[in-house]
């Protein structure tokens, strides 16, 4: 099915390329219709054709060294998936599923590649496009990676968690125990000094009254500034799992490449054996 060059402008990947090249693009690439729950490509099939959104929802899964089915990305307008591929002529790392009705221009290298030969500045062109993908993919990667739990829950924080977690630290502090102190000393000496003109005479009920009626208000107080812990404790140790698990994966990447290495040394040892016999 032909390809209407005004869809191509709505393309981030193509949004700045001319008419002419447009034009040119448009007379290569195909419009494929995909029904619900058809599968685009698998993992592991060979590399031919990549696809951009035009309508419907396609979902595009991996699945992780633990064998759990993961999604990779959901394309939406004039998103791109299977370009990777695609462009270095490998093999699928992803599976991309129709999950309705689902519309997409089909590109392959060649269709690149004559767009390149008559156009040669849009090489170019999209170059710029794919350098701010990945500066912005960059940026996210770095943002998440070097995200302080501590911000981010200050950030999130309302008023009154705020007051909370003053309240409660000032409350838990030598500075509270020697002022309050002070205070209960000061209070009682000062109501046993005035005998029976005092206002709150030996036992000190109405400074009971007082003291129950603080217990009452800094339990919860403390209690949500404990909760606020918990949630920073518990949004640090997934922030640490994440972590844990980018360097087990670049661990794993590296444990690959030395075998590897391993591997064709060994090649060129069992070579060196046979022409030096």
């Amino acid at each position: 099915m032909a390809c209407n060059p005004e869809v191509l402008r709505h393309v981030p990947l193509f949004a700045l390329l001319d008419d002419d090249e447009t034009a040119v693009l448009a007379g290569q690439v195909q419009l494929k219709k995909f029904t619900p729950r058809q599968r685009i490509y698998k993992m592991g099939d060979p590399a031919g054709q990549a696809y951009v959104m035009v309508s419907g929802v396609v979902r595009v899964t991996t699945v992780d060294q633990d064998h759990q089915e993961l999604v990779v990305d959901e394309p939406t307008h004039g998103e791109f998936f299977g370009f990777a591929s695609m462009l270095e002529q490998t093999p699928h790392q992803t599976t991309a599923v129709a999950l309705e009705e689902s519309v997409c221009v089909e590109v392959d290298r060649d269709d690149i590649a004559v767009l390149l030969q008559r156009k040669p500045m849009a090489g170019m062109d999209m170059l710029t496009v794919l350098g701010r993908q990945f500066h912005a993919s960059q940026q996210l990667v770095r943002l998440r990676a070097m995200r302080n739990p501590n911000e981010v829950i200050d950030r999130e924080a309302t008023f009154g968690q705020r007051i909370a977690d003053v309240v409660a630290g000032f409350g838990g502090s030598w500075t509270f125990i020697i002022t309050f102190l002070f205070v209960l000393v000061g209070y009682s000496m000062t109501n046993i000094y005035l005998g029976h003109r005092a206002w709150d005479p030996y036992p000190f009920i109405l400074l009971n009254l007082f003291l129950s009626m603080l217990a009452a208000l800094q339990a919860p107080v403390i209690m949500m500034s404990q909760n606020r812990q918990d949630t920073r404790d518990r949004l640090r140790s997934e922030l640490d799992y994440e972590v844990n698990r980018r360097a087990e994966s670049e661990i794993q990447g590296l444990a690959n490449k030395l075998n590897g290495i391993g591997d064709k040394i060994a090649d060129i040892e069992d070579l060196l054996r046979v022409r030096g016999s």
